[in-house]
């Protein structure tokens, strides 16, 4: 027989929501802005469409939003090339909308994280316009990595650094005169220029601009590129080529640097200071990527950042063995300085989980992707839900070469760069069963949306038990009313090969990475899962690919 599932269990003694290390165990929502929601019928997202889709938010029951960038921007990446730090870009709305967000949002019982790019500004941006019109070594070209080039007349780039998108990490300036300049870094797009940290006037204006949006009510910071924005000292040769490859997997002499930490202490002094009265703490949240667990719990000591997305666990395979050792060393390095772990499936600039599981068909990949989010939902520490995961979206893989937006694409001809095909993760996902962009708003969207989404949208999974979006509700439920699952130990059980087996106080999880279904001792009361349970005497079997949970 199939056993019914309570997905709401009543507990005598329910984790508290918030509290002053609300971080530690929070569940974060992304919110990438151009494509959650849009008000005015333009086609993208804008602040007022998220602050209108808030509620969806509080009832799935997370703790917080995140927003990826909204500033003043030409858009040549999406927004992480800056031009104002603290203006709103008239595509996403005004500041008045961005407080008003921040409004809504705590009044729903939601804290906010911002997005903050230090590592590099617009090409726009007015610092940059007054480095180009400087001279050689000039005071404005101190803010930036400007440097002669190599070669007879300066034609080659200063060294062999490659941009992350692909092609050289220097473009050569031209000077007044119009002869050849310069040569300026950007390790991502020539339209973003590499701040340089060593020069103090970067630093005293970035703990202003962060002051401005503390000012306004937000409750931390996600910092791109936190690796990034300290490079080694005379930019030496890397001596390689396809070094986007080596992101993540050694030290590089722009990325993971020694010299970010310090950076990211002062910051995290700024951030102690704007404590609230009832003691709690705003956040800075590292997107680092480093090449082992060990250094990357660097960038949470206790006088560091709150929290640092767990890469190591994104790119494990769908396999047990894989993934407990992941979790294992995941849990060991945070624990050796006090930090949570915080667990990540997908993001904006990765291939949605739901897609890369799906070894076989689409059909096995969401039935992964279920009981992964159980998983991570399961485990000590923080999690990070990207929109739309909630709903159970694959990636877009289909989409027409002339829809395209990501800058690394123009730039897929550079050998070693990014894919160049994060638009995937990025279309506009669905509200509703009808309308010209299924919810998203009153006009088209910026990325087409499949034929098929209208039946994964908001409106189609609400009530349906057997969904996706159900799922979430009730795994978040769950996660908030059993204290066993806030910040507390975590021990392994024994299991068959293939079947991961964890208990924290009070409950257990059960995972099955196997093709095909296994038979357990019933562990106890079921709470829910991600597939339909069959009983026997005394024992349970649990479906290939499928995670449960039980209250002990």
């Amino acid at each position: 027989m199939t056993q019914e599932l309570t997905t709401s269990p009543q507990t005598e003694t329910a984790r508290p929501a918030g509290g002053a290390d609300w971080w530690r165990d929070a569940v974060i929502y992304q919110v990438y802005v151009r494509s959650f929601a849009d008000s005015d019928g333009d086609g993208i997202g804008d602040l007022r469409g998220a602050r209108e889709r808030l509620p969806h938010l509080a009832r799935l029951g997370v703790d917080a939003v995140w927003l990826t960038p909204f500033y003043a921007s030409p858009q040549a990446d999406g927004g992480y090339d800056v031009a104002d730090y603290r203006a709103v870009d008239p595509l996403f709305g005004t500041l008045g909308d961005a407080d008003d967000l921040v409004r809504t949002a705590h009044e729903l019982g939601l804290k906010v994280i911002v997005d903050i790019v230090p590592n590099h500004t617009s090409d726009r941006h007015v610092w940059f316009q007054e480095a180009l019109a400087d001279r050689p070594r000039g005071a404005a070209r101190e803010r930036y990595h400007f440097r002669p080039g190599r070669g007879a007349d300066g034609e080659l780039p200063p060294n062999d650094w490659e941009s992350v998108f692909g092609g050289p990490a220097w473009t050569r300036t031209t000077d007044p005169d119009g002869t050849p300049g310069e040569w300026y870094l950007h390790l991502f797009a020539p339209e973003q220029p590499d701040l340089n940290w060593d020069c103090p006037e970067v630093a005293e204006e970035f703990e202003s601009i962060l002051r401005f949006w503390l000012d306004l009510g937000v409750d931390g910071f996600r910092v791109d590129v936190a690796h990034g924005m300290v490079k080694a000292a005379g930019l030496p040769d890397i001596g390689h080529t396809e070094q986007a490859k080596l992101i993540g997997a050694q030290v590089l002499p722009f990325f993971d640097q020694d010299g970010v930490h310090e950076i990211h202490r002062s910051w995290r002094r700024l951030l102690d200071s704007y404590s609230r009265a009832d003691g709690t703490v705003r956040i800075g949240v590292a997107e680092a990527w480093a090449p082992t667990s060990q250094r990357l719990a660097l960038y949470v000591r206790p006088d560091e950042l709150h929290q640092a997305f767990n890469f190591q666990f994104l790119r494990c395979p769908w396999d047990a063995a894989a993934m407990r050792e992941v979790i294992d060393e995941s849990l060991a390095a945070t624990a050796s300085v006090g930090a949570p772990t915080t667990w990540v499936l997908s993001n904006h600039d990765v291939v949605r989980h739901a897609t890369r599981y799906a070894e076989d068909s689409p059909a096995q990949g969401l039935r992964r992707a279920r009981a992964a989010a159980l998983l991570v939902l399961a485990l000590p520490g923080s999690t990070y839900i990207y929109q739309g995961e909630e709903l159970g979206l694959p990636e877009v893989t289909d989409l027409p070469d002339e829809c395209r937006q990501d800058p690394a694409f123009f730039r897929a001809l550079h050998a070693g760069g990014q894919d160049g095909f994060r638009d995937g993760c990025r279309v506009p996902i669905p509200w509703s069963r009808d309308g010209e962009s299924y919810g998203f708003g009153p006009g088209g969207s910026w990325l087409p949306q499949p034929a098929d989404w209208p039946g994964l949208s908001v409106e189609a999974q609400t009530g349906d038990p057997d969904s996706t979006l159900e799922l979430y509700r009730g795994a978040l439920a769950v996660r908030r009313e059993l204290p066993g699952l806030g910040d507390t130990p975590m021990a392994w059980l024994d299991a068959p090969d293939g079947v991961l087996a964890l208990s924290r106080p009070g409950f257990v999880c059960t995972l099955n990475t196997l093709g095909e279904e296994v038979e357990l001792p019933v562990p106890g009361r079921a709470l829910l899962s991600s597939a339909p349970l069959e009983y026997g005497a005394g024992t349970v079997r649990i479906p290939a690919d499928s995670c449960a949970w039980w209250a002990i």
